[in-house]
């Protein structure tokens, strides 16, 4: 950190529970004076926190969410920005940086959290245990067609797959249609899959299922999904991907 530098923390506050934060995200928001972010993000620490200031923004500000945290930073104001899981996966990091071109006295700091590819994993068993990618079917920022060809490319890649922003009111066939895209890529009906909703939170729900089941499954934006390699296998109702070891004969 450089001396006589304003410094915004931008932290990563993994499922949304203290006990899912690293020592280090507590710790920088205990030292903010103000802590910035999404409605729902901030509603999930504001009580853990009590004696900070508070600023939200909806969705779809991000923008100007980054904005406020400049303009408060250079007010003096010690600023948290948080995100859910981590901040430099779909999360605000990138925006910050791009911004901060044009605040140079301004210094950001990264505290990384856990993302929902990794702790979505931890509640399924271990589906990405092997090499992995993972993929938005978010079209916001991102054309259809450009998620096609991710999609195709880890299918043909024999990739495991962790599948962000599956569905929303407005895309509600979108993982029908990613499911189809994997099968016409090689990917068989029987594959190994999983989900999670509400990871880390209250009401949280795992689900191992086929790629056929998956297909003609109802998710929501709060749910990530978890698409095996061709090793993948459900074991005593976990999602498992094999690293490769050879193991003992159980039965020896």
């Amino acid at each position: 950190m450089s001396e006589n530098k304003k410094v915004i923390y931008i932290v990563g506050m993994g499922p949304g529970s203290i006990s899912g934060m690293s020592g280090d995200a507590v710790e920088a928001l205990h030292k903010s004076d103000m802590i910035i972010g999404y409605t729902v993000y901030v509603d999930l620490v504001r009580q853990h926190f009590p004696d900070k200031e508070f600023k939200t923004t909806p969705m779809r500000q991000e923008i100007e969410r980054c904005r406020i945290c400049f303009d408060y930073a250079m007010e003096e104001k010690q600023v948290a920005m948080i995100c859910s899981g981590d901040a430099g996966v779909y999360g605000m990091a990138a925006p910050m940086f791009e911004m901060a071109e044009g605040y140079p006295e301004v210094e950001l700091v990264v505290i990384p959290g856990v993302t929902a590819a990794n702790s979505g994993a931890a509640a399924l068993g271990a589906p990405l245990n092997h090499d992995y990618c993972v993929i938005s079917l978010s079209d916001l920022m991102t054309p259809w067609e450009l998620i096609e060809k991710r999609l195709a490319a880890a299918a043909m890649g024999d990739f495991c797959m962790a599948i962000y922003n599956p569905s929303s009111h407005h895309r509600a066939d979108y993982l029908k249609k990613a499911c189809d895209i994997l099968q016409k890529n090689g990917v068989e009906p029987e594959r190994a899959c999983g989900y999670v909703e509400n990871i880390g939170r209250e009401n949280t729900a795992c689900e191992v299922c086929t790629l056929a089941e998956l297909r003609e499954r109802q998710v929501n934006m709060f749910t990530t999904v978890f698409i095996g390699n061709s090793r993948t296998k459900i074991i005593g109702g976990k999602l498992v991907t094999p690293r490769g070891y050879v193991l003992p004969d159980p039965a020896v």
